[in-house]
């Protein structure tokens, strides 16, 4: 009679939250309708391809090249934008072999052509540049081009632009709503004593007089500016298949010579990593350009299909489980795993402003939790999870900032989602945002839009308190007169998300606070035996009075 009566005043505190969002989802933005903060200049023409060259010179620190960006009018103009930042600089923009007059406003370079071009029309202008590039000093969360050796002396070059786009040394329109949807064709030369390697897929070499030769890579897929990167070294490499849900996917190591053996051993993991993340998350979403990781003078970045890897072949972050504390973060590479998660969320599906940049990290973040409750079980999952927490400030709201809360909070709500949501519909959903949204740019409202259509419930509150606010949602109850009250506090008024809780301190159920008081009939001696799942990010407060 307890349990009856208890499922029953249960299901008398469920609102409407169940019921919400029926309507049909709308898909992706079109590419016209940029934000709104985007200068004329750039709304009127959608990026198509690069075709990039580049010649770094090691001693001097100096790179020359050109860059023909291949374009589509969405509408009429004769003024285009591109960005390159100083100390880089253009030399010559040739379009139809007429060189085209443009005024430099910072960095900003601003084109005239000769007539209007029309709407539908597909362009192409041949741009040349030069310079001294800023160089990183602390590269990935310093921006610039590496200028590094490897620990035999001999030249070790990269870039790290994330952050302060790829203008940083290379003209492009460098807006994250627009990706080249053809890809990228780049040539890289060196002296001939080097391999240059790119993203995507290795064309053919050429070996040029004086020394040098020329490395010629392509890229098939969309790609984020910042994730055009050349890698310079004193490499070699090794390949592997991996069979996964479309097939055979060309998996490519280069690492520096003297690193191969141990190299071979430690990335071996790949293979989990690649079968966990795609049980999660769906199919690999660049099997057309293969998967690459590329030892980098840096910790790691995302570059899509030429991952950059640095963590010295060693499991945990350098060595050491910093991240979450747990003990768990020491049975995988955190490099490999981090920086692999993003060719989904980051490469794939691609924030469309950096206000969204947590759509990146909060995902990539989270999916270390994934992987290791793949391997080692949902306990071992939670723990991982749960300790990363410890660094979460809630200093800022997470839209729009630049707070470290977008990785860790980020992940924390999706944590505290998959709560709510139960593993099945969890994956699914993020089975359906990769499909759906696969090669785009997207913002927070559409994951939203599409995560409340999915699941037939209305998270709308949910991202905006975790999202947009710095409060931590308290869960309040006491005990009085054989029941149990509840609800949210230091919260947005319109908070509603459900709690799994268990009454009787081992059968967890979900009740559905407000910021009303909300009631359950229980038993005095339960007062003793409330537990709140501690998977869920919020505080419990124990009132300490009568409910008023």
């Amino acid at each position: 009679m307890k349990i009856i009566v208890f499922f029953f005043l249960l299901f008398l505190t469920i609102p409407s939250w169940f019921h919400a969002q029926t309507s049909p989802y709308i898909v992706n933005i079109n590419k016209e309708q940029v934000p709104i903060n985007t200068s004329g200049e750039r709304n009127w023409w959608n990026l198509l391809h690069y075709t990039i060259a580049i010649t770094p010179d090691f001693n001097k620190k100096f790179i020359s090249g050109t860059n023909e960006i291949t374009f589509i009018a969405y509408q009429r103009s004769s003024t285009l934008q591109i960005d390159l930042q100083d100390p880089m600089r253009i030399t010559s923009i040739t379009w139809e072999n007429v060189n085209l007059p443009y005024i430099k406003q910072k960095e900003k370079y601003f084109i005239t052509f000769p007539r209007e071009v029309k709407k539908g029309e597909t362009h192409a202008i041949f741009i040349k540049f030069e310079g001294y590039p800023t160089e990183a000093i602390n590269p990935p969360f310093d921006n610039g081009w590496i200028w590094a050796k490897d620990k035999n002396g001999r030249p070790w070059i990269s870039i790290a632009c994330e952050g302060s786009g790829a203008s940083i040394w290379l003209p492009c329109k460098d807006i994250l709503y627009d990706e080249p949807d053809n890809g990228v064709a780049f040539s890289i030369t060196v002296p001939d004593t080097l391999t240059a390697v790119s993203n995507g897929r290795l064309q053919n070499k050429v070996v040029n007089k004086g020394g040098t030769a020329t490395y010629n890579w392509k890229v098939i897929n969309p790609i984020n500016n910042y994730n055009i990167i050349p890698y310079i070294g004193k490499y070699t490499s090794w390949h592997s298949d991996y069979k996964g849900l479309k097939g055979l996917l060309d998996c490519n190591f280069w690492v520096l010579d003297y690193n191969l053996a141990r190299a071979k051993r430690h990335l071996l993991q790949t293979d989990t990593m690649l079968r966990a993340f795609e049980y999660w998350m769906g199919a690999y979403p660049f099997y057309k350009d293969g998967y690459k990781l590329v030892e980098a003078p840096m910790p790691g970045m995302e570059h899509q299909s030429g991952i950059a890897y640095g963590n010295g072949f060693q499991n945990g972050y350098k060595g050491r489980d910093a991240i979450s504390g747990s003990g768990w973060g020491l049975k995988w590479d955190f490099i490999l795993v981090h920086e692999s998660g993003h060719e989904w969320f980051g490469n794939s599906l691609s924030s469309s402003s950096n206000d969204d940049s947590w759509i990146h990290e909060g995902f990539a973040k989270y999916l270390e939790s994934l992987y290791t409750a793949y391997v080692w079980g949902n306990e071992a999952g939670n723990e991982y999870s749960l300790g990363t927490w410890k660094h979460i400030k809630n200093d800022q709201p997470i839209l729009g900032s630049s707070t470290s809360d977008k990785y860790y909070k980020g992940a924390a709500m999706l944590h505290t989602i998959r709560q709510v949501l139960g593993d099945t519909v969890f994956r699914g959903w993020l089975h359906g945002l990769n499909q759906t949204f696969y090669h785009q740019t997207i913002s927070t409202k559409q994951i939203l839009r599409f995560l409340n259509y999915y699941t037939k419930k209305d998270f709308t509150s949910v991202f905006a308190q975790y999202l947009e606010s710095t409060q931590v949602p308290a869960w309040e109850y006491n005990f009085y007169n054989g029941k149990l009250y509840f609800r949210w506090t230091n919260c947005k008024k319109d908070f509603d998300m459900p709690l799994n809780i268990a009454v009787d301190g081992k059968t967890f159920q979900l009740v559905y606070p407000t910021t009303q008081w909300q009631t359950l009939f229980t038993f005095n001696d339960d007062i003793k035996r409330l537990l709140v799942d501690k998977n869920y990010y919020v505080k419990v407060v124990k009132r300490q009075s009568q409910v008023d």
